[in-house]
């Protein structure tokens, strides 16, 4: 069963991609939902175009760039199979339904209005539908919410979706795994809202209960 992940238009495109190199690398399938909004994000932060008709190439290049910009840092191809692309307009998708089978949902980065749109059941697309199916269905669902500061309505909306069941990782990297660059914050963020799901991965240095810890070598 495909792991649902939803991409809304936040910034922090990074952290999408980190996830699902992730979970590719750790041999999970992966049923892929962009939202129209989060493509004007992708545009802006990485200058790739994500277009239905070449969703795979344009796919292939957003994963293998690095966080700090650089492409062709990482090698993405053999995972790509393993990926299933749903238009976010498409409400007749698979993942709109309770009964199509999946492990659970990602959301990542989630918008304050993708939050809200959830929290308050709207279903506007298939990225909001997929999420209230999740809910409903009682699958794992992880909202990793990227905003700052959180005005008291977002604030009740991720209590609402805390009580329905899902998972709220704010994207708050920390430094006592011994960050040393702009990946390895990322991929802080992209390990706790793999951790939220239950999905194993080595994507940063765990704590251990030692001081000074951030200078030893990171777990493999």
């Amino acid at each position: 069963m495909p792991w649902i992940v939803g991409v809304s238009g936040a910034s922090g495109t990074p952290y999408a991609a980190a996830v699902l190199r992730a979970l590719l690398a750790g041999g999970e399938s992966v049923d892929l939902v962009v939202s129209r909004a989060s493509r004007l994000t992708l545009l802006d932060e990485t200058g790739i175009a994500f277009r239905d008709a070449h969703w795979r190439d344009d796919l292939r290049e957003w994963l293998a760039r690095g966080a700090d910009g650089k492409p062709g840092t990482f090698d993405v191809d053999a995972g790509l199979d393993a990926v299933r692309y749903w238009n976010a307009g498409d409400l007749a998708a698979g993942p709109s339904s309770g009964s199509y089978a999946a492990k659970g949902m990602l959301i990542v980065p989630a918008s304050t209005a993708c939050v809200a749109g959830v929290a308050l059941g709207l279903s506007k697309d298939l990225l909001q539908r997929a999420a209230s199916v999740t809910l409903k269905e009682r699958r794992r669902l992880v909202v990793a919410v990227r905003e700052t500061p959180l005005n008291g309505q977002t604030l009740r909306h991720l209590v609402a979706l805390d009580d329905a069941g899902a998972s709220v990782v704010p994207a708050s990297p920390a430094f006592y795994a011994g960050a040393t660059h702009i990946q390895d914050l990322v991929d802080f963020v992209a390990g706790r809202v793999l951790d939220a799901a239950g999905v194993a991965h080595g994507l940063y240095r765990r704590w251990r209960g030692e001081l000074g810890g951030a200078s030893a070598p990171r777990d493999t």
